[in-house]
């Protein structure tokens, strides 16, 4: 299980946030656990210096190109970078550094993949270099893909099939449990032991681990063929349950992922 470290962007800084709060309408709303002092090139050296590879920088709505820019050229082909990506300007991110483009809101539409956007992507920049982020939220007794930060419900369920016929696209699968992210109040296990038996390609779970049992959870219940994120928990994200070494230490400790 390889631990893949985080850069989340909001109005141009560092933020851990509940991931279920966030509101393009009401952006008074939304619940913040974390503000950085410190910018996203100082997280992406750190992660350079750890050479943590293929963590994510996300960019949480407008105003963050910027600091975006800025880790990229701190970790050089180091990490991956998602948020408003397009056919169109998924090139100028991998020029800029990107490893990989994270990408979901472009390829849904009225609720279903389009398939057409999909596969404009995928043919711009390759199939190696695309990461697709099923992030999800549960309703009644399934994982429904979520849209526009989470907030969107699509059609699609997470499920066997689709991950099949997704999987032929993109690389990757990055997947946040969206009700349980920022709340540091345990994982969906059951989402993992889905992920776990499902998914064909490699898979980053995240989504409300908050402490060494919880990384410890997410190895076993996913069988050690998920890769893990960690936000608000981590004392550099201020968080006081799981030291940001400590999680690394643990995870370079763990069998190697099945190999896909």
């Amino acid at each position: 299980m390889k631990f893949r470290p985080c850069i989340d962007l909001h109005g141009g800084v560092v933020k851990q946030i509940v991931g279920s709060t966030l509101n393009d309408d009401t952006p008074e709303a939304v619940q913040t656990n974390f503000v950085a002092k410190k910018s996203a090139a100082w997280f992406a050296e750190l992660y350079h210096l750890d050479n943590l590879t293929g963590g994510h920088i996300i960019m949480l709505g407008p105003g963050n190109n910027a600091a975006a820019e800025e880790a990229l050229a701190a970790w050089p082909g180091g990490m991956q970078l998602g948020g408003g990506i397009t056919a169109e300007n998924a090139g100028e991110w991998l020029e800029k550094g990107a490893s990989h483009v994270i990408v979901t809101s472009y390829v849904f539409k009225d609720g279903k993949v389009d398939m057409t956007r999909l596969k404009k992507l995928a043919d711009a920049v390759g199939r190696q270099r695309l990461v697709l982020d099923l992030s999800c939220r549960k309703r009644n007794n399934d994982y429904y893909i979520v849209t526009d930060r989470w907030q969107k419900f699509t059609e699609v369920v997470i499920s066997e099939k689709i991950l099949n016929e997704l999987s032929g696209f993109c690389d990757e699968f990055l997947i946040h449990a969206a009700d349980v992210e920022g709340k540091c109040a345990g994982i969906e296990t059951e989402l993992v032991k889905k992920l776990a038996e499902w998914t064909p390609i490699p898979t980053t779970y995240a989504g409300g681990v908050r402490d060494l049992q919880d990384l410890q959870l997410v190895k076993t219940a996913g069988k050690d063929r998920l890769d893990v994120t960690i936000g608000s928990a981590l004392d550099i994200f201020g968080g006081e349950k799981l030291a940001y070494k400590e999680a690394i230490a643990y995870c370079s400790s763990t069998i190697k992922n099945e190999q896909f």
